[in-house]
């Protein structure tokens, strides 16, 4: 790890889990994505912990590409704020392609703090893997599905 930021470990319940990889195969043969809620450290970076699971629309209705509808951000954004979290990161599934951040992937992530959630739908199980996409550099984080 180069960055001079401690990465934080996603951790999800069981449920937040089965809740993104069901909005991913609902949203096949597009791509779904949706948002995650959590607190904040003091330094403004996320902790790790999810508190809000958003499945979104797709804006662009696309199997290669992913826009998080406008409305369901904003619905997300005053969810999360109303229960003191702030919103930290976004996942997407790929339909045809491993769970790495795309070249795509890499240029719209526009929120440095966040963390990048990819599903993979590519083979017969989902493989779900986390990263921190900074100034173009990929990170990945660990996953923790507690209560496995």
């Amino acid at each position: 790890m180069s960055s001079a930021f401690a990465e934080p470990v996603l951790r999800l319940s069981v449920e937040q889990y089965r809740q993104i990889v069901a909005h991913c195969y609902d949203g096949l043969p597009d791509e779904a994505c949706g948002l995650l809620a959590g607190p904040l450290r003091s330094d403004n970076e996320p902790t790790g912990a999810v508190s809000g699971v958003y499945p979104c629309r797709n804006a662009d209705a696309s199997a290669r590409t992913y826009t998080v509808d406008s409305r369901d951000l904003i619905r997300a954004m005053r969810d999360a704020e109303s229960s003191g979290n702030e919103l930290v990161g976004v996942w997407h599934s790929h339909t045809h392609t491993d769970a790495y951040p795309s070249d795509t992937d890499v240029r719209q992530a526009a929120e440095p703090g966040w963390l990048y959630v990819l599903v993979s739908l590519k083979h017969g199980d989902p493989v779900l893997r986390s990263y921190r996409i900074r100034d173009g550099t990929i990170t990945e984080t660990q996953v923790v599905v507690e209560g496995r």
